[in-house]
């Protein structure tokens, strides 16, 4: 890779040489989506997965397909609206300064060509769920419209974020089971959404420094020097949740022993994170594994 295609990569992309084959438009695109950091889209797929399988839908693996392309085209359209929204600000921060819209690399008119062709891409997904499932994920959008906002009024933006990127949980629930004994979903969704206010804590943290030059709200900037301890309160809170919704689908003291793998995951990211530049980033993409786990854990308790 030649040092002018390399400059025009963002550091924390996972594929740079794949990315880097693609003509310079069609890259520009991708990156804009962020087609070159898998790691969003199985953090929006993996609740999906998770509502699916805890409701009992755990041989309806053509709908979870469906679910991923979802997932995939969704956040990517996510990523271009928060791109579009957020150009000043992240031509201001250095992570962020090459981002297409920001760097100049992709007009705004562009990307909200871009920004409907993805969309149109999740309401073919849209349409392969129940009606049911089909209105709960229309719930989510004024939640997704409002996000890119809450880092310029709040200083836990993050907090909005887990109400949005984990809205899978519902539709796969609901999926699975329509609107009958959602008392279980309820605690899904809380645990959720405490998991992911955990990671991106975390990845908040390669942030700060910049977040409080631009004036912008992170929790890794508000938690201080508590950030171990609230990013341990979080995991411990989405740990009771999921117990608690495990619970209400099988009362069985053995059930619970399916959140042990994932258990052991979150302890081993608390106790070995560094606040530096380069930890937060491996502890935010072993998320991936630890919705895996997660995953696997409603898949045994929503079989049996």
């Amino acid at each position: 890779m030649d040092p002018a295609t390399s400059a025009q990569i963002v550091p924390d992309s996972e594929h740079k040489g794949l990315v880097a084959r693609l003509p310079q438009p069609l890259r520009d695109y991708a990156l804009l989506a962020r087609f070159d950091r898998p790691i969003g889209w199985w953090l929006l797929f993996w609740p999906c997965a998770w509502g699916l399988f805890l409701g009992g839908g755990t041989a309806r693996l053509g709908i979870l397909a469906w679910m991923l392309l979802g997932a995939i085209a969704m956040r990517g359209a996510g990523c271009v609206y928060n791109d579009i929204v957020d150009a000043d600000l992240d031509a201001r921060v250095a992570r962020t300064a090459l981002r297409p819209v920001a760097s100049g690399a992709v007009s705004k008119r562009a990307a909200w060509g871009w920004l409907l062709c993805l969309c149109a891409v999740g309401l073919i997904v849209l349409l392969q769920l129940r009606w049911e499932a089909q209105v709960v994920a229309l719930g989510s959008l004024g939640l997704v419209a409002a996000y890119p906002f809450m880092k310029r009024i709040t200083g836990w933006p993050q907090a909005w974020l887990g109400l949005v990127f984990t809205w899978g949980a519902p539709v796969g629930w609901i999926e699975a089971t329509g609107f009958d004994h959602i008392a279980p979903l309820a605690l899904l969704y809380a645990g959720c959404w405490a998991w992911c206010m955990a990671y991106d804590t975390i990845y908040a943290l390669q942030d700060r420094e910049d977040d409080a030059v631009v004036g912008i709200g992170s929790s890794a900037l508000s938690f201080g020097k508590y950030v171990k301890a609230g990013v341990a309160a979080l995991y411990g809170m989405a740990l009771g949740c999921w117990a608690g919704a495990v619970w209400l689908v099988r009362p069985d003291q053995l059930a619970l022993l399916a959140l042990a793998p994932i258990a052991l995951h979150f302890c081993w990211q608390v106790l070995t994170l560094k606040e530096d530049g380069v930890d937060p980033l491996a502890k935010f993409r072993s998320n991936r594994f630890a919705g895996l786990l997660m995953a696997a854990a409603c898949y045994v308790v929503g079989a049996a």
